[in-house]
């Protein structure tokens, strides 16, 4: 059972930085499709940036945090970050890491697909201000 536990979340101004990181276990972060998501009450979990598996995996964003946010993961030590620059307000959301296994049907035009992730982090909190 692989289990993901974010931490790093918390307050800053906007144009601040913050650093997500996700620590996997049960499996290993380099053999799955890693995606980090968020979500604000009463709106639909959104994708904001997967890695696929595999030395030299590739990565994807969606296009509000293109150029701004980079995701990466740390064979060694078993973890995906999600580093985040520039913060705007409207990046304000509860952060969640998730997994999914390389069978789920997880390419360039699916990642976004909530159902195809199979494990999901509690999430963290972000709060950037103005």
């Amino acid at each position: 059972q692989v289990q993901l536990v974010e931490s790093g979340g918390g307050s800053v101004q906007a144009g601040g930085s913050l650093r997500l990181s996700c620590a996997v276990s049960g499996d290993t972060a380099g053999r799955n499709y890693m995606g980090w998501f968020r979500q604000i009450p009463g709106k639909e979990r959104e994708g904001v940036a997967a890695i696929f598996p595999g030395d030299g995996g590739g990565a994807v964003y969606t296009d509000s945090v293109t150029g701004r946010f980079t995701i990466s993961r740390d064979i060694a030590k078993n973890t995906v970050h999600l580093q985040m620059n520039t913060l705007k307000p409207e990046d304000t959301a509860m952060y969640y890491c998730a997994a999914a296994s390389t069978w789920r049907g997880i390419w360039r035009g699916t990642w976004r697909d909530v159902f195809r992730y199979q494990y999901w982090g509690q999430g963290t909190q972000v709060t950037v201000s103005s």
